[in-house]
């Protein structure tokens, strides 16, 4: 027999060294690198930001919100356990002001989703510079600072020589009545919010093509069709963003406008569920029964954003 041998220049591998490098099923070890590190380097600022200016303050109002405190420094806090939780649900208040608040919601959602939406149809088709025209004056209102409007308000629902009262020939009390205040206050609140609506309705038609409504008019589809059964089904995710804004802020941007006009009143026909929180807090000086009803608050909104956000990815998912 001849046995062939193999040529000098070959190299075989140590077998040690195979079967470490080959070693099936054994992943390679990750070297450190600073280039991973730089990303959470430009999030730390907003992350620190977040946990000192939001997570730690709401861990101090549910520390808070057991305790019995009338925020004055040198006065001790008592633990009363969840006392202020049972006192507050047993507040007769508080129910006429969670109605408030819904009926300020719904009162709300005409100025900002239904006539934002007829506007954004209308000027949609308009010029480029005379769409922007449309939109900045009606988003104006929006820059006005709201105690600044709250008095340009007062003075045009005067009872006596207000403006209003003399278009329409009346002399009622908007402000002062039980039975107009809230109506008074939905008005200015939505006279605020209708351009910030406008814009957003506007952004939400402009990212939509232009073929939907092309490809429908070839099939002989009319424009009301084209805008009730094509656009508006696509412009579900910012009708619902829209939603989403008036359940959750509209309290908090009322707050402005009821604490300069009406102060709660008349007889708490305007307190809702922020202003009686405020109230709780710092008119009362109740510092646990105040931190109580917040965190109630922000359970119950946070349940309700995330309805209408896992609404709004599904109404999305089904659009794409």
């Amino acid at each position: 027999m001849f046995v062939i041998d193999e040529p000098a220049t070959a190299t075989t591998q140590p077998p040690s060294v195979a079967a470490a490098g080959d070693a099936p099923g054994r992943r390679p070890r990750r070297r450190f690198s600073k280039h991973a590190v730089v990303p959470y380097l430009y999030l730390s600022p907003a992350l620190i930001l977040i946990v000192v200016w939001t997570y730690r303050p709401l861990l101090q109002a549910v520390q808070l919100s057991t305790v019995s405190w009338n925020l004055l420094p040198d006065s001790p806090m008592e633990s009363v356990g969840a006392k202020n939780y049972q006192q507050l649900f047993e507040l007769p208040a508080l129910g006429d002001a969670v109605w408030l608040t819904v009926v300020l919601i719904l009162g709300l959602l005409p100025f900002t989703v239904i006539v934002p939406v007829i506007v954004g149809f209308a000027i949609r088709n308009l010029p480029d510079r005379t769409s922007r025209l449309y939109q900045g004056l009606i988003f104006a209102p929006f820059l006005v600072a709201p105690v600044a409007g709250a008095a340009v308000w007062r003075w045009l629902l005067d009872p006596g020589a207000g403006v209003v009262n003399r278009v329409l020939g009346t002399d009622q009390n908007w402000i002062y009545d039980t039975s107009t205040a809230q109506l008074a206050i939905i008005v200015i609140t939505g006279w605020h919010l209708i351009g910030f609506a406008v814009l957003a309705v506007a952004a939400g038609l402009a990212g939509i093509s232009s073929d939907y409504d092309e490809a429908a008019q070839v099939d002989g589809a009319t424009r009301l069709q084209i805008g009730v059964r094509i656009t508006l089904p696509l412009l579900s995710p910012t009708l619902v963003f829209l939603i989403l804004m008036t359940i959750l802020l509209s309290a908090q941007w009322s707050f402005p406008l009821i604490d300069t006009l009406t102060q709660g009143g008349p007889a708490g026909a305007t307190t809702n569920i922020y202003y009686l929180l405020w109230d709780y807090g710092f008119h009362t000086f109740n510092a646990g029964l105040g931190a109580a009803a917040g965190l109630v608050l922000f359970l119950g909104f946070g349940a309700v954003a995330g309805a209408l956000v896992w609404l709004s990815e599904r109404l999305t998912f089904d659009d794409n």
